[in-house]
């Protein structure tokens, strides 16, 4: 197992970390996606972000940064990133090829490692893509990793990072698509001390949720937002978001979630589904 080690920037050793999720780069900076360009919306969030100056030790992208399976996306996305001047790991989602984002992201400047120290947390990388279909799936070699991970670490506070979101978010449509062992997930993870958080994407929306003593996170995608609590597929009119996490040393952590302005990208409302 590879592990990435990193010193928390603050002395008292918490850790201030950023979380993008779901770009949805193409392979033409052009790309368009139900009416929004999201190499543009990107673009406007990476620059709010520099001019907020909030410090953050690294970033977790979690997942769904291709929309088209490219390596063009994949390139387009490092070079973008590297505007952040921080250290970034990923994992991917049902929008991206796996295989080849771990194949070309060691040469763009972006961290392959699926474990990482930093200070008294440790964040465990899982995969739950199943290739070129909406919903997910963690194999139990995954979760055999996250559970060797916590073993031989028992001392560290555990955030697992993984694409899909192992809960159901009241919308009929969206809910088809989560992931599909969620039961399994969910009853292997709360059998482990140490893991305090599960932080998503896929479901483009800010959700907040602690089960048992596990507090689960998603965030709003870097391009479209879905609608909350819809029936049918719908988007929403809020801006694109990002989400700021601040670990504390007992386990703790407080989180902001951060949008563009509405109106800034609007997406075409008349779409039934993409």
């Amino acid at each position: 197992m590879e592990t990435a080690f990193l010193q928390p920037r603050c002395d008292s050793g918490q850790i201030s970390v950023l979380q993008l999720t779901d770009i949805h780069l193409f392979a033409e900076e052009s790309g368009n996606l139900l009416g929004v360009r999201t190499a543009e919306s990107f673009k406007a969030v990476l620059a709010s972000i520099l001019n907020q100056s909030m410090p953050f030790d690294f970033v977790l992208v979690t997942g769904d940064i291709s929309q088209d399976y490219s390596a063009e996306s994949y390139q387009r996305f490092a070079h973008m990133i590297a505007l952040l001047r921080a250290p970034v790991f990923f994992v991917p989602g049902n929008h991206d090829d796996g295989p080849l984002m771990y194949r070309m992201f060691s040469n763009l400047g972006v961290n392959t490692q699926r474990h990482l120290v930093c200070g008294n947390w440790q964040f465990v990388f899982l995969n739950s893509e199943v290739y070129a279909v909406p919903h997910g799936w963690v194999q139990r070699s995954e979760l055999s990793f996250l559970k060797e991970c916590c073993l031989n670490n028992p001392h560290l506070h555990t955030m697992i990072c993984v694409h899909h979101l192992p809960l159901l978010v009241g919308s009929r449509w969206l809910d088809t698509q989560t992931m599909h062992n969620q039961d399994e997930f969910n009853a292997f993870v709360a059998r482990l001390p140490n893991v305090r958080t599960v932080l998503c994407g896929h479901v483009h929306q800010q959700v907040d949720v602690m089960q048992g003593a596990i507090r689960y996170l998603a965030s709003p995608s870097t391009s479209i937002q879905f609608e909350p609590l819809s029936h049918n597929f719908s988007l929403d009119l809020h801006g694109p978001g990002w989400r700021y996490l601040t670990l504390n040393i007992d386990g703790t952590l407080e989180t902001q979630v951060h949008r563009l302005p509405q109106g800034r990208f609007i997406p075409d409302t008349g779409v039934e589904g993409y």
